[in-house]
C-alpha cells in the first residue's frame, strides 16, 4: 500500500496533477461486518437477571480488528462513478475519461483523489 502511495503521489508530481486529501469522520462505523461477531454487553446495558447475554455486531464498531475490510468494502460504490479497482491493490481506484484521469487512494479512513483534471 506504502508504495502504491508513492508511485502515485510521484506521478502526480511528475505530471502535475492535483492532489486532495480527505478524511472519512465515521468511515468505520458505516462498515457492515461480513462475518458473525459476538461482544459483551456494554457497561450500562445490561438487564437484571440477562447479564450473560452477548450483542451480535451487525456494523462495525471503533476497536474492531476487522475495520478496515469492513469500512473499505463501503467504498466499492465508486465504481458505479466509473471507477475500477486496482487488481494489485484494491485500495486504489483509478478513471480515466478522454485526456482527464483520476486516482482514488482509500487507506483507512483517509481517501487520496489525485488527478489532472477532478471532475471527470
Amino acid at each position: 500500500m506504502a508504495k502504491s502511495i508513492w508511485i502515485l503521489l510521484a506521478v502526480a508530481a511528475w505530471y502535475d496533477h492535483e492532489i486532495w486529501q480527505m478524511d472519512v469522520k465515521t468511515a468505520f462505523l458505516n462498515g457492515f461486518v461480513e462475518e458473525e461477531i459476538f461482544m459483551d454487553q456494554p457497561e450500562g446495558f445490561t438487564t437484571v437477571g440477562e447479564e450473560q447475554k452477548v450483542c451480535r455486531l451487525r456494523r462495525s464498531i471503533y476497536g474492531l480488528k476487522q475495520l478496515p475490510e469492513a469500512g473499505t468494502h463501503r467504498f466499492d460504490v465508486i465504481r458505479g462513478y466509473d471507477f475500477i479497482k486496482n487488481d494489485c491493490d484494491p485500495c486504489i481506484y483509478k478513471k480515466i475519461s478522454g485526456s482527464s484521469v483520476a486516482y482514488l487512494v482509500l487507506y483507512v479512513d483517509d481517501i487520496l483523489l489525485i488527478g489532472n483534471d477532478l471532475r471527470c
